[in-house]
């Protein structure tokens, strides 16, 4: 009797060993030292978020470069002997107005990138060098009616006209490949010389347009826009259209069907925002010239991240800027291009929108 007393403790003591043993050794769990390397491990291999000294104004994109330089406002031709132009894959932003007739003029706006020549470089009218002026940019412009060197003159806006330094090889540049007034080309490098000679401040803080965060750039809510089509003319043509690349999440802009590309390079013009706004449009002299209202606001669509939205636009010190119930929205961080339609015959009918 003993003897199996003793076997039966044995047997109960072995068993509550082994126990403990399968609780220990539990073989679906990590020794607590294995998990922190290899967290530590995960965390090495996560890049930190890049911190940056500076935001570039126009584009929100980070820099550790100075922003307190000027930007430079430049009206470029885009007239078919014009195309391709050089230079406008580098501005922050683009103004796309109706100019005489029924083809638009560039107001390009250079202040993150500053490219070696910009052109053909055309003639200056009032709307956009108001709208230079009120994004605190200096004008610039080849040649111009004297009534409009007058405003400008009496305006204290800050200006250059090439039709001074036409040809002179420092500032301005005449391209033989191309016939006047389509030749005409800024020399970028020399802007800033040439403008404290004249007296002009150069160094400025401007006012920076409102952008929204990288998460809040995902979540972007609207109706799928993959193609955009806005008809100036259909006769003569003058046809703008935009086409969303989903791989890198930019529009690649055409006129007339055809790519605009840089003339250089090739490059495709890219761009991150579409801003079409609707504003009223007034033939004012026998030449065609127009006064176009940036003052009162009106419907827009703003055009992002392969999305519409139909907002309002609205003048904000200067800045045409989109609204929804009351609140300024932001741009997607990069380029933006503003393309301005008359009221008549409104966005309704002269631009289409497409999904995928």
């Amino acid at each position: 009797m003993k003897r199996l007393l003793f076997i039966l403790a044995i047997t109960i003591l072995l068993v509550a060993c082994s126990d403990d043993e399968t609780e220990v050794q539990k073989p679906h769990e990590e020794p607590e030292e294995n998990v922190e390397v290899a967290n530590k491990e995960k965390n090495d291999n996560v890049e930190p978020e890049e911190l940056f000294e500076n935001i570039f104004p126009f584009t929100g994109i980070g820099t550790n470069d100075s922003i307190d330089h000027r930007a430079i406002g430049v009206m470029i031709n885009n007239h078919g002997s014009a195309r391709p132009q050089t230079g406008l894959s580098q501005a922050d932003l683009v103004f796309e107005i109706l100019a005489e007739g029924m083809i638009t003029r560039f107001l390009a706006i250079y202040h993150s990138e500053h490219p070696e020549m910009i052109g053909p470089v055309r003639s200056a009218r009032e709307y956009y060098f108001d709208l230079s002026n009120r994004y605190g940019a200096l004008y610039v412009y080849h040649g111009a009616a004297p009534f409009v060197n007058e405003m400008l003159d009496n305006r204290g806006i800050d200006h250059i006209d090439g039709a001074i330094y036409d040809n002179d090889g420092k500032l301005f540049k005449r391209e033989s490949f191309r016939v006047a007034p389509h030749n005409s080309y800024l020399l970028y490098d020399n802007v800033t010389n040439v403008a404290n000679d004249l007296g002009y401040e150069m160094n400025t803080e401007h006012n920076a347009l409102s952008f929204l965060t990288e998460d809040d750039a995902e979540t972007i809510v609207g109706s799928s826009a993959s193609h955009i089509e806005i008809v100036y003319s259909d006769n003569p043509m003058e046809i703008v259209e935009y086409t969303y690349d989903i791989d890198n999440e930019k529009y690649t802009r055409y006129n007339d069907r055809e790519m605009t590309v840089e003339l250089e390079t090739g490059e495709p013009v890219q761009v991150d925002n579409i801003f079409i706004v609707e504003t009223h449009h007034e033939v004012i002299d026998d030449v065609g010239r127009r006064a176009i209202d940036f003052y009162t606001g009106g419907d827009a669509y703003l055009i992002q991240k392969g999305k519409v939205q139909q907002l309002k636009w609205e003048n904000r010190s200067g800045q045409i800027v989109p609204v929804k119930d009351g609140k300024v929205v932001g741009f997607v961080p990069g380029k933006t291009w503003i393309n301005v339609v008359p009221t008549s015959p409104g966005m309704e009918n002269s631009v289409m929108i497409s999904g995928e």
